[in-house]
């Protein structure tokens, strides 16, 4: 079955530092960081049908790599950014994490309508989204050996999208963050909705509880 695998980009030294960096273009990746989205192509079972990435550095770079094992072209798809921060831009002390986890986990909840002080509603971030996603959807995974398509990305909006999409609800979507290059993958159904198929790590059922952690906000 063809899905739409979303691929967190590799490390940068923002999260390193744990800094809230979400503006475009935004940091680079670090030498561990293009050494796992080395990997992470060469990795890959089989070619995808098509590569795409966000405008952000960090997601072209990491989407160039991919590119040099596959062979196949990366293609920049514009509103599929971070989660805008705002106020909380270049931050990264305590109190900033607590701020923008505070209104994240509120979306998870189901009040998209809380924003990040001077950055982005959850109902703005999935605007700009979503029919992105169902472009692709439509013209690419029509056909269920096709081949899977690719989205290089970021953890946040992609942990809002598996949440939003297939229904992957909290504590699990929000606690179980995504590290450099891991992926939530999601399969398409007959009715229009998705089923995720892989967050991370883990696989279904996703009942696996984490403790919240302060490691990297944004994965």
């Amino acid at each position: 079955m063809s899905k739409l695998v979303l691929v967190r980009h590799g490390e940068t030294e923002g999260n390193v530092a744990k800094i809230l960096d979400t503006r475009v273009p935004g940091l680079p990746l670090t030498e561990r960081g293009a050494a796992q989205a080395k990997t992470f192509g060469a990795n890959l079972p089989a070619p995808p049908q098509a590569l795409f990435c966000s405008a952000a550095l960090r997601a072209r770079q990491t989407a160039g790599y991919i590119e040099a094992a596959t062979g196949v072209p990366v293609q920049l798809l514009e509103g599929v950014h971070e989660v805008q921060v705002g106020d909380l831009e270049g931050r990264n002390d305590t109190a900033a994490h607590d701020t923008f986890l505070d209104v994240y986990h509120a979306w998870h909840e189901g009040d998209l309508s809380r924003r990040v002080p001077g950055g982005e509603s959850g109902h703005e971030v999935l605007a700009r989204f979503l029919p992105v996603l169902e472009d692709l959807r439509a013209n690419y995974l029509t056909d269920a050996d096709a081949g899977d398509i690719l989205l290089v990305i970021h953890g946040a909006a992609m942990r809002l999208i598996g949440r939003t999409l297939a229904g992957v609800a909290p504590p699990f979507s929000t606690n179980n963050h995504l590290d450099n290059t891991e992926t939530i993958e999601l399969v398409p159904r007959a009715d229009g909705g998705w089923d995720c198929a892989r967050w991370g790590r883990f696989t279904p059922p996703f009942s696996y509880q984490a403790a919240p952690t302060q490691d990297d906000p944004m994965g």
